[in-house]
């Protein structure tokens, strides 16, 4: 029993740390990509991405949970053929709208860098983008369908695959182009043109990678299909839902998860465009993209690191959630709320606090360029991993439990609310702090109205000193620690020095104050992944 108790949230533990290393790769290859184009390609390149993210969320980003969720739903009542079916159903849908996503970013790519994204520049990152709507599509199908089966490791192994082959072709992309691009520009009088073809070149690696990705995904179902058919052979079900059915059920879980997840990320664009719009109407136009560079290349990609935990506990709950609303196993659920929330909350104060604390050593160690605009920005938004991280568990909690249209609602408010928070605030002359308090303010006003939800629909009560109140005082111990030893290695260390000490320090004295308040026992140890060797540690050092 404790054994099943706690394999989601191992399965969520592998999938989170296989999440977070894939953002440290990806911070890794930013590394390179904004040493060769610089702040300006960052820019480029970001509104390319956000534009490619929207075409993504259409396509596919709601195919892993919905396509797990319907397949986990099969799996427990025991329909094994249907559940087969669903796997064929979502592999047509993923092969259409990822076509679809494709010939609009390829044909339309123009229209929509000069039009929705204000950055014309950006229409040749955009194109080279396009081809990875497709295979990221159908990997999504994949990965939903190993998710509904009970394993993230297929889903874990190909997303670290995926990031060091998006890192290989990343670099090696922007290397070549940007020097392709500075010839063109010199041709052309124009220097803009080097940071254009770095940007479309770093778009080499998202394509690469997701191709990688894919054929291993392809190569483990080819593995898995002797255990389905013999799965399929004691399926005793009479009736097989029919693919009619199946494309029905497909389509009316995928709607209200892409309603969501388009309402929730959207802000992203709707950040570029009217950031853009601003500046431009400010006179600022010129340093428009640049501002924008240094936010999403360095600060957005800092803080999403973290954040990998909240989507790895919500894609590892949701299967688990289905399962047990299926069985009408209402108490079991909420204890798994639980623990995914205390799991999640163990990981991401201490995140926020070490992001704030060591932003300058952080910052110097992995960029080059603008330095004191970035630490600023993390000084005023470290908090909002807290906030995303809440948010994206408990939208997950939501569709877990069959309330798919809540988050839509919820995310739907909190979107109006955060653009009219962050046009005024533009107009009042804050800058790029008006897109990150809007941000703050959007996750936490989902927070607020998740939360509600839950409470409302499961009767559920989140417990609070030992999920919030400890792991928080933990962390300013933590954060006071670190802050001191910053102090006394910014003169005499390096960066590197100063942010490694920084970090295992930091851990030690984080873990060891959440044991002393019993914020963590021994159960809850045993339970996460890595947790044994805490454990051992602890009791040799007499915390437990």
């Amino acid at each position: 029993m404790k054994k099943k108790k706690s394999n989601f949230i191992v399965q969520g533990g592998i999938l989170a740390m296989a999440g977070i290393l894939s953002r440290i790769i990806g911070i890794a290859r930013r590394f390179p990509m904004q040493h060769i184009f610089g702040d300006k390609g960052n820019g480029y390149y970001a509104a390319a991405y956000s534009v490619y993210s929207i075409m993504l969320i259409i396509s596919c980003y709601s195919l892993p949970l919905a396509v797990s969720k319907a397949v986990s739903s099969k799996i427990s009542k025991r329909q094994y053929k249907s559940a087969q079916r669903v796997f064929q159903c979502a592999m047509v849908f993923a092969l259409t709208m990822g076509g679809i996503t494709f010939f609009v970013c390829e044909f339309l790519g123009d229209f929509l860098a000069e039009h929705v994204m204000e950055e014309p520049m950006g229409a040749m990152a955009l194109k080279v983008l396009g081809p990875a709507l497709l295979t990221v599509s159908v990997m999504g199908v994949f990965r939903g369908y190993f998710q509904g089966l009970g394993t993230m490791m297929p889903t874990a192994i190909s997303q670290i695959l995926e990031q060091i082959f998006v890192l290989i072709g990343s670099i090696a992309g922007t290397y070549v182009l940007y020097n392709y691009g500075g010839k063109v520009g010199a041709l052309l009088h124009n220097e803009d043109y080097a940071p254009a073809y770095g940007a479309a070149g770093a778009s080499i690696g998202p394509v690469l990678g997701s191709v990688v990705g894919l054929l291993f995904l392809a190569f483990v179902y080819m593995l898995y299909r002797k255990g389905t058919k013999r799965r399929s052979s004691r399926d005793m079900n009479g009736r097989v839902d029919g693919y009619p059915q199946i494309f029905k059920l497909i389509i009316l879980t995928i709607i209200p998860v892409l309603l969501s997840s388009t309402v929730y990320n959207i802000s992203d664009v709707i950040d570029t465009s009217i950031f853009g719009k601003v500046m431009v109407a400010k006179g600022l136009g010129d340093v428009k993209t640049d501002i924008w560079g240094v936010y999403t290349g360095k600060y957005k990609v800092l803080v999403n690191v973290p954040i990998a935990l909240a989507n790895a506990m919500c894609s590892s709950i949701v299967p688990v959630l289905t399962k047990l609303m299926v069985r009408e196993e209402y108490g079991r659920a909420k204890e798994r709320i639980g623990q995914a929330m205390r799991f999640t909350m163990i990981v991401a104060f201490p995140s926020a606090v070490g992001l704030a604390v060591l932003a300058r050593p952080i910052i110097s160690m992995l960029f080059k360029g603008e330095v004191d605009m970035a630490v600023k920005m993390l000084h005023v938004g470290s908090v909002s991993v807290i906030f995303f991280a809440i948010s994206t568990l408990t939208n997950g909690v939501l569709q877990g439990i069959n309330r798919m249209k809540v988050p839509v609602r919820n995310a739907a408010i909190s979107l109006v609310i955060h653009i009219v928070f962050l046009y005024v605030t533009l107009q009042l002359g804050m800058g790029i702090n008006a897109v990150i308090y809007a941000n703050i303010l959007f996750a936490a006003i989902v927070c607020v109205l998740n939360a509600m939800a839950i409470r409302k629909y499961m009767r559920y009560r989140q417990e609070l000193v030992r999920t919030f109140a400890i792991p928080a005082i933990a962390s300013v111990v933590m954060g006071i620690v670190i802050g001191l030893l910053n102090l006394l290695l910014a003169k005499t260390a390096g960066n590197v020095v100063t942010v490694f000490v920084g970090i295992c320090v930091g851990a030690v004295v984080y873990f060891a104050v959440l044991i002393l308040l019993k914020g963590i026992n021994e159960h809850d140890l045993r339970s996460m992944p890595g947790g044994r060797t805490v454990l051992t540690v602890a009791k040799r050092m007499r915390l437990m």
